[in-house]
């Protein structure tokens, strides 16, 4: 498939200001009554995800820092931990109440104990709750019933190996899983709304018997593209940024539903059905 420049599907209504991540329009006043998310992100650079603006805006503060990961590839992933703790405890400082690891290739490229130990690591160095990215697609996954999943990812075959363990550790049958072969994470930011929603479309006919679609990739602008996908699929789907936010918002109080989205965004329970969840504020 041709990977062009992204073009994101009618934008976002909100947007932010650089320091703070406020939803333009929230007075300072009630700015500082919200609860704050940290988030871990793999690219050095990268701002506040316009995903989180959209859904969470004008409920939720968010703080960010990055590892400085250029590549998607195991290699550059061992590199980035030493920098997991200091990352966390400048969050905490920056006054986050709860902290996500973003990148989903990030925290599944070692299985399940990995992953676990990444969110230990987090609250080790920080003192707060923690989830990782990986840990909300799986939530999702289950609150929605997979088990026969299509995945669609943007990882080269390695990678895409990975990933195949670390669902089935959690119970999954991945029936088939297919990658774009993007290593540069300067590469998915070409990769076009388009592109994804008719390479979704394609991963799950290729495996008619898939109960859902998994579409794998931080960095994949695909929170427009969830209930279209679930349109023309006729499965639910779960995508890393909206649900890994999902379950993040979760961790400060929040049910994370966000109607219109998806039908897992859309179910008002979701939040409450699901291991250690807290009590919904909205």
């Amino acid at each position: 498939m041709m990977i062009k420049r992204r073009s994101i599907l009618g934008g976002i209504a909100a947007t932010v200001t650089a320091g703070a991540g406020v939803g333009v329009g929230v007075s300072s006043c009630s700015a500082e009554k919200m609860p704050v998310l940290g988030l871990i992100l793999p690219p050095a650079e990268r701002a506040i995800p316009e995903e989180g603006v959209a859904m969470y805006g004008n409920q939720l503060r968010f703080v960010v820092t990055g590892l400085g990961i250029e590549r998607m590839t195991p290699d550059s992933f061992d590199a980035a931990m030493e920098r997991v703790p200091a990352a966390a405890a400048k969050l905490a400082a920056e006054g986050a109440q709860a902290i996500e690891l973003t990148g989903t290739s990030l925290t599944f490229y070692k299985g399940e104990a990995f992953n676990q130990q990444l969110r230990e690591t987090v609250t080790k160095a920080s003192g707060l709750k923690a989830t990782t990215m990986s840990n909300g697609v799986i939530e999702g996954l289950k609150a929605v019933g997979a088990r026969r999943v299509a995945v669609a990812t943007a990882y080269n075959d390695e990678v895409n190996e990975r990933l195949r363990a670390f669902l089935i550790e959690h119970g999954m049958e991945p029936l088939v899983i297919t990658g774009l072969g993007i290593e540069a994470m300067t590469d998915i930011e070409k990769v076009t709304q388009n592109d994804l929603l008719e390479f979704g479309v394609r991963v799950r006919e290729s495996a008619p018997e898939a109960d859902s679609l998994f579409v794998s990739c931080g960095g994949f602008r695909t929170l427009e593209l969830v209930a279209p996908l679930e349109a023309r699929t006729g499965v639910p789907v779960i995508s890393s940024m909206p649900h890994g936010l999902w379950a993040a918002a979760r961790l400060v109080g929040l049910s994370g539903q966000v109607p219109g989205y998806g039908r897992l965004l859309s179910m008002p329970n979701a939040s409450s059905t699901l291991p250690g969840a807290p009590p919904s504020r909205g």
